[in-house]
């Protein structure tokens, strides 16, 4: 076969279909060759102008006479011609001297191979024969130009080697589980800092506002946004959202664009409308949510639930504004802007001390001071929500309001929006029993003398119950509900399952140690939290024994949490208002059932105990409703082709759940053994550490860290042996610490 290399001097020999291909010919025209039946063919030139040009090994002006073809010998094959670029300096190239044709006769009987100047101009005024062409290295490019032939008599120049000029390889893309990886972390972070200004908000709030009477005002007239706030950032709206925004930037022609515009602008009009209800409707609300509250205490009530309503609005245009960003993969601004918010609010407790706000009795306080604590935390809301926008110009999102909601696919979202809203209607009602309750302990414990025994109680040990799942299971699950939207999308309903399995274990070695913590520690993490200010001391005890008792369900609570975003993943905003239904009621019921058991002292304890109850039968059932529903065929699409695409992905592989419950269930028990140890010792010398530094802050803080060591440390060395040594390690990496890596081959036999 005749080749070229990247720089040839010579031309092309014609066209490739003739000359560029593998033959079992030669390429050039020869005379004498076969024909695939046999008969041996002639040699017949045909050239333009009835002037034959000049012949190759031939007496200028001669030329073989036409007609009489000159045939091999049969017993000899025709041999390949061997046609290699000869080096320079020792063959004839261009600008080389020809050699005399008739030292060089031209004998058909052997193997024809190409002269030195073939292809190249002629002298004559005869066109040449063959199309010139320059062709490539075939398979490596396009030629190099950077090599020119040498001058006549010069060696040519060394060619450089290949390998500087190859370009690098380009950066592999990072895996779905290290990107949800490093976007929960970044959630993780932006979310702990909210927190931790959370923490300081409270203790300001508890500073400038006390646990009392005017305390419980303001967190019953400032439940409702905020209810209605943790709804939609950690549970329904938000879900149901991002898989139908995923969808439709898969779909749709133009990414989705007009599909958000009217989702968005729908949402909107339905917010404004549910804000300003909610504002003509204040003074019912506090009824229903303190029926036995009269006087001062009611009207600052209603006063100040009229000022935070509004935050509805904002609460619900950042949660909807941060949809849009987590469905294009900016997951970071919608868990760092809430740090504005705790600022806001901070600067404006610490103004209302500076005032002179310093009473605890609600008929005291002037309208002034009512006007600065409700617009201020308003005000908070709104520099939160705004805070989006530069994230959304980053990701050039532009939101042009569309009214044309008809005919516009917005169907399947608003149905599951309804379910989702009805799911927000179910535990606002269990809330909101459960608040009545909490404000009926208050008026039961002022007649025994106990202070801060009910609804701030309550609400402060569920504040810091709910940072773990905040923190840690929000923040990875959110990171990988667009990946799982994705996989509803084509059928791999075992991939959804998958997901959350491996969550629930990386959440795991974070979600137990912060349990054992909490179980622990809860006095020296409540003094820490909310000792300061005119705060009666059962008031604390009780905050730290319902910590205790919401501590039990923390898992539970995280895992029950991720398992339901499966639903949402698949566009099933049903099943999981059901499950909701069933839980909640469950812990009104046991709730209701402590209140009538109890004393004021204990109800709150007993009230938190029954939350964790609650959890745990949540797990069992959202567990086994998300798996069998994972075993299913998925459903399928309306379109003929997508529908062809789905079935077949999900007959492809067997039909299973993906959750590996037996092997989650067996992480959190081995790591939940691995801290008892540590904890149970840390839990007596964190007492005695606290007591011999006289307590207060700073003795609460030293016997924290150092119980927290220890319960780290027995975590370290007892994972291996209860076979959590894996999931441990990754988070020994995380804080710098020497650690054994895991054996590959543990729990493989050899035969």
């Amino acid at each position: 076969m005749t080749t070229h290399t990247a720089g040839d001097p010579y031309g092309s020999y014609g066209p490739p279909e003739s000359y560029g291909a593998a033959q079992p010919y030669p390429a050039a025209p020869t005379q004498g060759q076969v024909d695939p039946n046999g008969q041996p063919q002639a040699y017949r030139p045909q050239y333009p102008y009835n002037e034959p040009p000049q012949g190759y090994g031939q007496p200028h002006g001669s030329y073989p006479q036409q007609g009489h073809p000159q045939q091999l010998p049969q017993e000899q094959p025709y041999p390949q011609p061997l046609y290699q670029e000869q080096p320079y300096g020792h063959g004839h190239g261009y600008g080389q001297a020809q050699p005399d044709p008739a030292e060089q006769p031209y004998n058909v009987s052997q193997p024809y191979s190409l002269p030195p100047d073939y292809g190249m101009p002629q002298t004559y005024g005869d066109p040449p024969t063959m199309t010139l062409r320059a062709i490539p290295a075939q398979g490596f490019g396009p030629p190099d130009t950077s090599y020119a032939p040498p001058a006549p008599g010069q060696l040519p120049p060394q060619r450089e080697s290949e390998e500087p000029r190859r370009a690098a390889p380009a950066k592999a893309e990072p895996s779905e589980a290290a990107t949800a990886g490093r976007n929960g972390l970044i959630m993780a972070v932006g979310t702990l800092a909210s927190r931790g200004l959370g923490f300081v908000r409270s203790a300001v709030l508890v500073a400038a506002l006390s646990s009392g009477p005017l305390g419980s005002s303001f967190n019953v007239a400032n439940t409702l946004p905020n209810v209605v706030f943790v709804m939609l950032i950690g549970g329904a709206l938000s879900s149901v959202f991002v898989p139908e925004l995923v969808r439709a930037a898969k779909t749709h022609e133009d990414g989705g664009v007009a599909y958000t515009d009217r989702l968005l602008t729908l949402c909107t009009v339905a917010l404004v409308a549910l804000t300003l209800l909610a504002v003509l409707a204040a003074p019912l609300l506090v009824t229903v949510y303190a029926s036995d509250w009269s006087g001062p205490q009611r009207e600052l009530t209603v006063t100040l639930a009229r000022y935070c309503l509004p935050e509805i609005l904002f609460y619900g245009l950042f949660t909807l504004l941060g949809q849009v960003l987590n469905a294009r993969g900016k997951f970071g601004a919608m868990m760092w802007t809430p740090v504005l918010n705790n600022v806001v609010a901070i600067a404006v407790f610490s103004l209302y001390i500076a005032v002179g706000g310093q009473s605890s009795d609600p008929g005291k306080v002037t309208g002034g001071q009512t006007m600065l604590l409700g617009i201020g935390t308003t005000l908070g809301v709104v520099v939160q929500a705004l805070g989006l926008v530069p994230s959304l110009r980053a990701a050039k999102f532009r939101w042009r309001p569309r009214f044309d909601w008809r005919g516009a696919g917005l169907g399947q979202p608003m149905r599951a929006a309804t379910w989702a809203l009805l799911l927000v209607v179910a535990t606002q009602l269990a809330f909101t029993e459960l608040t009545s309750l909490t404000t009926s302990v208050d008026e039961m414990g002022k007649h025994l003398g106990l202070f801060g025994v009910g609804n701030a109680a309550y609400a402060n040990a569920y504040q810091l119950f709910v940072v773990p799942q905040g923190v840690i299971t929000i923040s990875l699950v959110t990171a990988i509900l667009p990946q799982m939207s994705r996989a509803a999308t084509e059928g791999n309903l075992p991939k959804i399952g998958a997901d959350l399995s491996q969550v629930l274990r990386n959440s795991a070695t974070m979600i137990i140690p912060a349990t054992v913590l909490f179980i622990a520690y809860a006095g020296q993490i409540t003094h820490l939290a909310y000792g300061y200010g005119d705060h009666p001391g059962v008031g604390l005890a009780v905050i730290s024994e319902a910590l205790l008792a919401f501590a039990v369900g923390i898992p539970f609570f995280c895992a029950q949490y991720a398992l339901a975003r499966g639903f949402y993943a698949m566009g099933d905003a049903r099943t999981p208002f059901w499950l909701t239904v069933i839980i909640s009621g469950t812990n009104v019921l046991l709730s209701y059932l402590a209140y009538l058991v109890l004393s004021p002292r204990w109800i709150v304890v007993g009230m938190a105990a029954a939350q964790s109850v609650a959890c745990v039968l949540s797990v069992v059932i959202t567990g086994s409703a998300l798996a069998r529903r994972l075993r299913s065929l998925p459903a399928a699409p309306e379109d003929p082709e997508n529908r062809a695409r789905v079935l077949r992905a999900a007959l492809s592989a067997p039909l299973r759940s993906g959750l590996d419950g037996r092997r989650v269930f067996g992480l959190h028990l081995g790591l939940l053994l691995a801290c008892l140890p540590g904890a149970l010792l840390g839990h007596f010398l964190a007492d005695a550490v606290g007591g011999l530094l006289g307590g207060g802050f700073f003795g609460n803080l030293v016997g924290l860290g150092f119980g927290s060591v220890l319960v780290l440390a027995s975590l370290f060395v007892l994972a291996r042996p209860f076979g959590a040594g894996e999931a441990v390690a990754p988070l020994a990496r995380k804080l710098r610490l020497p650690y054994p890596a895991p054996d590959p081959n543990a729990g493989k036999h050899r035969r």
